[in-house]
């Protein structure tokens, strides 16, 4: 059995990687952290888990480096993961971190988006970004992997095959996403109390959002050209899952089930993707799964295509993808562990 270890268990991110953990075959959950919660029981935490014996202890990254195989950090970025990768590199160990803090491999772009010195930029080269669906082969052979932001897995996993066949035109793309509240955190906030959230509806960091340098940086490497998107994410009153909506201009000609077909062979031996052909997209539809539901359709100038994709943010936008990734590393079968029930109806 693999031990593995949560440093940040008590954050959204950190329940759903016990959610999953705590029930996954070749698993055995040897540690959960959290310094807010330090000696509580995870029950005191969480009531729903109150039949669970487990205590949160406020490992120090040596110490949980020397318990666990793989260490999942669900912490916020700028710091708290960076303490642990010397020490799990040291150990032989794994590392799937969370954070944004190995994601971006230009130190500068980190540094200016994220407005904090990187501690390790060394070992930004040595990090795997963690889409499976991209970097399987490199995922296999990683120590530190890279678990992606939210907002970029859905957009991603919706362009790779227009840029890899070279469809659409890369200065054209326009996103348009709208995530749940539970992508903000756990952690009490003025703006995401309920009545501020609750029957709004409204854009935020319209410009210079932390994901952009993300999303540029791997759509650039797919299409081996540089790609600066449009990117404006929406904060919608549901508590789960992502809905984006990316547009862009065909630069060749092709139809519309053509584009369908290259979709569907392209991710045919991807167990998560769902490329969707007589419905769109719904965030209550992936509630609860690794899923990916991608639906592309064309506009009526028949130029443009937009293209939709539903992920649950908690889910493959976070927890879910980490533990595929895990299974990818330590050869286990990719969707050990993952073939969750959905939350609707």
């Amino acid at each position: 059995m693999i031990k593995a270890g949560i440093v940040g268990v008590s954050g959204y991110s950190g329940l759903e990687l016990f959610h999953i953990l705590i029930s996954h075959p070749g698993v055995e959950v040897s540690a959960i952290s959290s310094r807010t919660y330090n000696g509580k029981k995870i029950g005191e935490v969480y009531p729903h888990l109150t039949n669970f014996d487990f205590v949160c202890k406020e490992y120090s990254p040596e110490e949980i480096a020397k318990t666990c195989d793989v260490i999942f950090t669900a912490v916020p970025h700028g710091g708290p993961a960076m303490e642990y990768a010397i020490p799990v590199k040291k150990e032989g160990k794994k590392l799937i971190d969370l954070s944004a803090d190995f994601r971006i491999k230009d130190k500068d772009i980190y540094e200016k988006f994220y407005k904090i010195k990187h501690a390790y930029p060394d070992l930004l080269k040595e990090a795997v970004y963690g889409i499976p669906e991209l970097y399987r082969d490199e995922i296999k052979q990683a120590w530190l992997i890279a678990n992606p932001g939210c907002y970029p897995t859905g957009i991603i996993l919706s362009m790779m095959p227009l840029l890899k066949e070279n469809i659409i035109d890369e200065k054209s793309i326009i996103i348009d996403s709208k995530s749940g509240v539970s992508g903000a955190g756990r952690s009490p906030k003025q703006n995401l109390h309920f009545p501020e959230v609750n029957e709004g509806f409204q854009a935020y960091s319209i410009i210079g959002h932390r994901h952009t340098p993300e999303i540029d940086q791997e759509l650039s490497l797919i299409s081996g050209k540089k790609i600066s998107v449009i990117f404006v994410p929406h904060l919608a009153p549901i508590t789960r899952g992502i809905l984006s909506v990316v547009y862009a201009k065909i630069k060749r000609d092709i139809e519309l089930k053509k584009i369908v077909e290259i979709f569907k062979n392209f991710y045919n031996n991807h167990n998560f993707i769902r490329i969707l052909e007589n419905n769109l997209p719904n965030t209550k539809h992936v509630a609860g799964t690794n899923y990916v539901d991608i639906s592309i359709n064309l506009a009526n100038d028949k130029k443009t295509l937009i293209v939709i994709s539903a992920i649950d943010n908690l889910i493959k936008g976070a927890s879910g993808q980490a533990v595929q990734n895990m299974n990818l590393a330590f050869g286990l079968e990719e969707t050990a562990g993952l073939l969750l029930k959905p939350v609707y109806p």
